[in-house]
């Protein structure tokens, strides 16, 4: 006789281009469909229309990709950690990659509640023969306000940069990092950066390099 322990558990993972366009709700749908296939002991919601127990730290902008996704996953049953991850890898989809997993305490804050920051890598692929992109990054981390319009709402992008700056060139592209505000109803936005700066945000190659928990977001 099996007895029911709830234990929940953090998985680490990533996204390949394989799944860069897909949606927030698709990928809800894709780890449902992942837990069938895993056979796992997933804990359920109440109420009328139960659900499996789990959370995705933050959604992923449309046509990125990640290696630092977060993931809490609540079972039934207490499994080797090690185990779940393992059966989770062998019944994803192509493009999600499972790190690691562990068991955390129950009682843990909501993990959307935790995000902080994001940290990305952009390839710029194109850019404007005219634009100093050196020069563009100074002026933005000395602007005290960079309105911009998002949805028909104005709002000021500045305060939700918390660092940018350039990285080594890969392939001849110039690479730029941002760490950006990540909290609920306060997130910069990679691809509003980008457009920020004179270049266009669908001729970058973005992935998310880091999800910032509780608060710390240390300078790059």
């Amino acid at each position: 006789m099996t007895v029911e322990t709830l234990t929940r558990y953090r998985i680490h993972y990533q996204r390949g281009s394989e799944l860069r366009y897909v949606g927030n709700l698709d990928m809800q749908l894709g780890w449902e469909r992942t837990l069938r296939r895993a056979r796992l002991p997933v804990a359920f919601s109440q109420g009328f229309n139960p659900r499996p127990r789990f959370h995705m730290a933050s959604a992923l902008p449309l046509g990125f990709t990640s290696n630092c996704e977060i993931f809490d996953l609540w079972l039934n049953h207490a499994l080797d950690a090690q185990e779940v991850a393992s059966k989770l890898q062998h019944s994803a989809p192509p493009g999600l990659l499972i790190d690691d997993a562990a068991v955390i305490p129950l009682n843990l804050p909501a993990l959307q509640t935790l995000v902080s920051a994001a940290e990305y890598r952009a390839i710029v692929r194109e850019m404007p023969p005219d634009l100093d992109l050196a020069r563009a990054v100074s002026e933005i981390l000395a602007a005290a306000e960079l309105p911009r319009v998002w949805r028909s709402k104005p709002y000021n992008l500045r305060p939700l940069i918390f660092a940018l700056q350039m990285d080594a060139p890969e392939g001849g592209w110039p690479v730029l990092v941002m760490r950006l505000s990540a909290r609920e109803g306060a997130t910069g936005r990679p691809e509003e950066v980008l457009s920020a700066l004179g270049l266009d945000p669908t001729a970058a190659r973005v992935t998310r390099v880091q999800l910032v928990l509780n608060e710390t977001h240390n300078e790059l």
